[in-house]
């Protein structure tokens, strides 16, 4: 089997600052354990900013602006990745370094080209460790957290397993830190609404994610095909355990049955919505029942001030979202295509508002 693991800030840094040698001495060991099993493994890692920060100002406060987030994992990705080549080589083992962006994604040569650097370093028996590739980073066009990173490096070389190691044994009932009676949810079939309401934000200072962004990424693992478990890294033999399906490691998210090919699963979960259509009732039926391409005739409103080639999310009568798609039109001229049928559209006016091929239905129903 190829697993991913990722590991986050909380669990590669102390809590004074700095990185956690033990902590990655361990995580080492635990993958090459998973090796050793006739598997192959992809790591993917939080935590070079709090190791800038340690760097450059040990004990100093993180900062907010992004500029200096930036540099600050600029000066911290290659201490990390020094911590963790010299874990790796006491066991004799080699690791690669590989910084991704959301565009190595969205486009199908990079696509392809990132997948075939993975790949290819797991048949020469090198550890890839993945990174977002923070230092150059735009706000706008980011993954937001590794978690959700992590669960595209699964799509994209065809794991089996997605395993989010974190401070926490997975996700609970309710938050452990403020409710006793919580209990750890060991299974999940369908990442539903009221799952989602359960999650809370980042758990500890420095991290970007939290459950939130681990259940996102279950749900893009599941819609990917691959089994996710949610477990704590300082647990003993973790990724064994997670990898054979051993009962009470953590929370395991069961893969849906049919799966989201590449485009559509970055549509669904990657892409920041730049605005809402609304659609009426009979457009909605046409979208999910009949897999059509989104008209202007059937979109009743619009929010934000999205442009060509944005994503936007996809809306019914109910309120509820329902599909996300990237759009073909401009909200700014939406007075000349909004509610309109094709004929009656500018010439210079794509006739669809979003095609089947760029909309991705985010229900089953």
């Amino acid at each position: 089997m190829i697993v991913v693991v990722k590991i986050g800030t909380s669990s590669v840094t102390l809590p004074e600052g700095g990185i956690d040698t033990g902590s990655i001495a361990k995580l080492a060991a635990d993958l090459e354990a998973v090796r050793k099993g006739g598997h192959r493994a992809v790591l993917v890692t939080s935590g070079a900013v709090s190791a800038g920060v340690a760097s450059l100002s040990p004990g100093g406060a993180r900062p907010s602006d992004p500029v200096t987030l930036q540099a600050l994992s600029a000066i911290g990705q290659h201490r990390l990745m020094r911590v963790y080549a010299d874990a790796f080589a006491a066991l004799g083992l080699l690791v690669g370094q590989v910084l991704l962006a959301p565009l190595d994604f969205g486009h199908r040569q990079r696509y392809l080209y990132a997948r075939e650097t993975l790949l290819r370093l797991l048949e020469l028996g090198v550890v890839p460790i993945v990174n977002e590739n923070d230092a150059i980073a735009d706000d706008e066009i980011r993954f937001g957290d590794n978690d959700r990173l992590a669960a595209l490096v699964a799509h994209l070389i065809g794991a089996d397993v997605l395993v989010l190691l974190t401070d926490t044994a997975g996700l609970f009932s309710a938050d452990p830190r403020t409710d006793e009676e919580a209990t750890l949810i060991e299974s999940v079939i369908e990442i539903d609404h009221e799952l989602e309401a359960a999650a809370g934000g980042p758990g500890t200072d420095g991290a970007r994610g939290g459950m939130a962004s681990k259940l996102a990424a279950a749900k893009m693992a599941a819609w990917s095909g691959v089994r996710t478990v949610i477990a704590a890294a300082d647990r003993p033999s973790v990724l064994t355990d997670a990898v054979a399906g051993t009962v009470g490691v953590g929370t395991v998210f069961l893969p849906r049955e049919r799966s989201l090919p590449a485009r559509k699963l970055w549509i669904a979960f990657a892409l920041k919505p730049a605005g809402v259509l609304i659609v009426d009732a009979g457009a909605r039926q046409a979208l999910v029942e009949r897999g059509t391409s989104l008209l202007a005739a059937g979109v009743s409103g619009v929010e934000g001030g999205f442009v060509e080639d944005d994503a936007v999310e996809i809306r019914g009568p109910d309120g509820i979202v329902f599909a996300k798609g990237i759009v073909r039109v401009a909200a700014a001229r939406s007075g000349e295509w909004l509610g309109r049928r094709t004929y009656e559209l500018p010439t210079d006016l794509a006739d669809e508002v979003v095609h089947r091929d760029d909309l991705v239905l985010l229900t089953d129903a």
